[in-house]
């Protein structure tokens, strides 16, 4: 069925020309428009030759006659309504821009972004068919892609449009020339085309690939006409990476608490500020999160440090009689030790094995360095070299204290040892240097051994990546850290890879939960309804079983579908009171005309079969009649017992009533309702203290349900916040926070201090020796 257009002309539109703006607002939105206009009018024109040929392809390529037509009818459509479409998109964007300074207004719907903020009513809610969700889906992703693409630009540029408008500074969704409005107005460009819905998709496609390839840029040349007309030209975004020190956390905390405050988040809660300024973890595994430590040593002081070590362990040894003492082994040379590395890179264990310790390696390296048919001469290390060997060493011993047990884990720590030791030989400042790609490959294998994840629970995706993140690095280096650095740009591309995966599948059960959420409103809103409706009324047993069940569900759905300002919701409220009426005046008084009809007619649109439909209506209207077996009766019943009511596919189970909260667990509820979804818990799984994180994705305040997800976004359940707060406050589930360093900063942290608790030890020891 062909649908008719207004045509262009037909009424007269707002232009910028017309607008009750200032002049100079005018003037400057006037400039705007033809900048916009100029660059993507031509766009236009060969994303529709493109277009067009493209169809021209697959109407050749087609598998059958009849997608032949379908695609021959498409080109002709276009090539007969294509004149109107630039117009219309011109048009659209021009309209946008004159309604600058209206109230702020939804992208999606003209919606008041006020009124779409507040508490949802049902009026909102509707069904809507695949295609729509299908179109919906595609214009979202376009426009998200280029969001990010240009997320600074657009920035500035919403920093500008605030000024022009006289407002606050204009988010991507309100930004007239953004891209969420430019491809929606595209999209109502289109529909004059009158194509069909895969038709649509490819074109928009297209537009995506020819028209808005050079968005960023456009935003930039936006930007930078704003600035010659001296709308905010100084204006820049530098972001903050300073770092409070020790002295000043607490005074910066303070502050952003108060500028927080300010600026209308929820206040803190007293078992938020107990925990002083940790914020809690949010982000995914494999994107950004603690960063790497700025406090660096040089390898002098490690070598001082060192050496007050082993002048304490000597002091602590036997003196050995100098007659008896060893002979001085000869030190390998640094190139020999290399080359001992390089061959015994390509031996190391393939199955699954512990942690090996430095040591370990070393004596094997100095055992294949001096080969021999009799006694081997004694060799050792150059003190440089053996340095080197034991601060890697103290930094594995730490790393593997922070591991859970992951065989596989071990095993690619192992492979990777001999590699750094390479490349810290050749290097000496690669400890002291944070950012060395070696550093950092070592801390996303670690950290993959170091989750809070259950064995049965690990990522199966995960080990492969790992494990051809290590063979890239024994295989290509040759003493570059280049190796090292393609190796984990790889492995970093893949994490985020699956980083993005899991925010899908959490992001779709969470919109599940919310309509669970919604369902149990309207079912909530149902039974009140009837309640208020059967209020002190005599109905029979079975017409009150009948209305409980059946009707209700009539209720919900229609409650669902249309809202409850409806003529529909109203229209329903007022066959409830004729149904209650018709049982309460006698079975010799008729019902209202139609009635029964009505309600077979909606009984059917909840699932019912058109017999049971119409036996629920004659129970309801006329009531149990004289000549009514008590057998149709039953039969009736028991069909309602066995039928799956409205929702409750996955019936939530009875929560037994619980005591009323101490101070404690209240404490605990108030500060989980401040939390941002998102962000992480662990679970105490065994007296051992085993844990296990989960992601708090999403809560509601109505209904108290809070969903949590893996690693991977799957949902592993759900439960009240009440019982998670008395969790909480028995210790057997807790925040996490985030950190502020990575896994392999904390753990040569740790190192260090072990150094330093030598040093100090030595002192003392100096200071008892000479007071003796």
């Amino acid at each position: 069925m062909s649908v008719t257009f207004d045509p262009l002309d037909a009424s007269p539109r707002a232009t910028l020309a017309t607008a009750a703006l200032p002049r100079r607002v005018r003037r400057l939105l006037e400039q705007l428009y033809a900048l916009v206009s100029d660059e993507t009018a031509p766009q236009l024109e060969r994303m529709l030759a493109e277009f067009e040929q493209q169809l021209f392809r697959q109407a050749d390529q087609a598998r059958n006659p009849g997608l032949q037509s379908g695609y021959l009818e498409t080109l002709r459509l276009v090539r007969l309504r294509r004149s109107d479409l630039i117009p219309r998109y011109l048009l659209a964007l021009e309209s946008s821009l004159t309604r600058l300074r209206d109230p702020a207004r939804d992208a999606a719907g003209g919606v008041s972004r006020l009124a779409a903020n507040a508490a949802p009513v049902f009026r909102e809610l509707r069904l809507v068919d695949d295609s729509e969700v299908d179109e919906s889906t595609v214009l979202r992703s376009i426009a998200s892609r280029h969001e990010s693409r240009a997320g600074l630009g657009l920035l500035l540029l919403g920093q500008r449009f605030g000024v022009l408008a006289g407002a606050p500074a204009f988010d991507s969704e309100r930004l007239p020339v953004g891209p969420q409005r430019l491809i929606r107005s595209f999209a109502e460009a289109c529909q004059p085309l009158q194509i069909s819905l895969e038709s649509r998709l490819d074109l928009y496609r297209v537009f995506d690939q020819q028209v808005m390839l050079g968005y960023a840029a456009l935003v930039e040349s936006m930007n930078a006409l704003l600035t010659r007309e001296n709308v905010l030209p100084s204006l820049s975004f530098v972001p903050l990476r300073a770092r409070p020190t020790a002295q000043t956390a607490a005074p910066a905390a303070a502050e952003i608490a108060r500028g927080e405050s300010a600026a209308g988040s929820p206040p803190q809660t007293p078992a938020a500020a107990a925990t002083g300024a940790a914020r809690p973890h949010t982000a995914w595994s494999g994107q950004a999160g603690a960063t790497p430590a700025a406090d660096a040593l040089d390898f002098a002081t490690l070598q001082q440090w060192l050496s007050e070590r082993r002048e304490l362990v000597d002091k602590l040894r036997p003196r050995t009689p100098a007659a008896q003492a060893p002979a001085p082994a000869e030190p390998l040379d640094t190139a020999e030790l290399l080359n001992a590395l390089n061959q015994i890179k390509d031996e190391g264990p393939r199955g699954p094995q512990p942690l090996r310790k430095i040591a370990d390696l070393r004596q094997a390296l100095i055992a294949r360095s001096r080969p021999g048919d009799g006694a081997p001469a004694p060799a050792t290390l150059s003190r440089e070299d053996g340095d080197v060997f034991e601060l890697l060493g103290l930094l594995f011993e730490e790393i593997d204290q922070r591991l859970r047990g992951d065989a596989m884990i071990s095993t690619l720590l192992n492979r990777l040892q001999a590699p750094l030791l390479h490349a810290a030989l050749q290097d000496r400042s690669l400890l002291a240097h944070d950012g060395h790609p070696a550093l950092q490959l070592l801390n996303t294998v670690a950290e993959a051994g170091a989750r809070w994840t259950p064995t049965e629970d690990v990522d199966p995706q995960l080990h492969e990546p790992l494990r051809q993140a290590v063979d890239h690095v024994i295989e290509h280096y040759r003493g570059s850290p280049d190796a090292f650095d393609s190796a984990n740009q790889r492995l970093q591309d893949h994490l985020q890879t699956l980083a993005r995966k899991a925010e899908v599948t959490e992001r779709r059960h969470v919109e599940a939960a919310r309509g669970k959420e919604k369902l149990e409103l309207a079912k909530r809103r149902a039974f009140e309804a009837l309640e208020t409706s059967t209020a002190d009324q005599r109905l029979p047993r079975f017409v009150q079983t009948l209305l409980s069940q059946a009707w209700a569900d009539v209720l919900t759905l229609t409650l669902l579908r249309h809202g409850e300002e409806s003529e529909a919701w109203k229209r329903q409220l007022e066959i409830t009171q004729q149904i209650v009426a018709a049982n309460q005046s006698g079975a010799g008084a008729a019902p209202p005309r139609g009635l029964d009809a009505d309600i077979e007619h909606a009984l059917t649109l909840v699932g019912y079969h058109a017999d049971d439909a119409g036996a629920i209506s004659r129970q309801l209207t006329v009531g149990p009649a004289l000549s009514d077996e008590a057998a149709s009766r039953t039969e009736l019943a028991m069909k309602l017992r066995q039928r799956s009511r409205l929702g409750e596919d996955s019936p939530p189970m009875p929560r037994a009533p619980m005591p009323s909260r101490d101070a404690h667990e209240q404490e605990c509820w108030e500060r989980i309702r401040a939390l941002p979804f998102g962000t992480w818990f662990e679970f105490v799984q065994n007296q051992q203290g085993d844990a296990v994180r989960r992601r708090l994705s999403w809560f509601s305040p109505v209904t108290d349900n809070a969903l949590f997800v893996n690693q991977r976004g799957q949902r592993v359940g759900e439960q009240s916040l009440d019982s998670l707060a008395r969790m909480m406050a028995r210790g057997q589930a807790r925040v996490v926070e985030q950190e502020r360093n990575r896994l392999v900063d904390r753990a040569w942290h740790a190192a260090l201090d072990v150094l330093r608790g030598f040093g100090g030890a030595r002192k003392n020891a100096d200071a008892d020796g000479a007071r003796a």
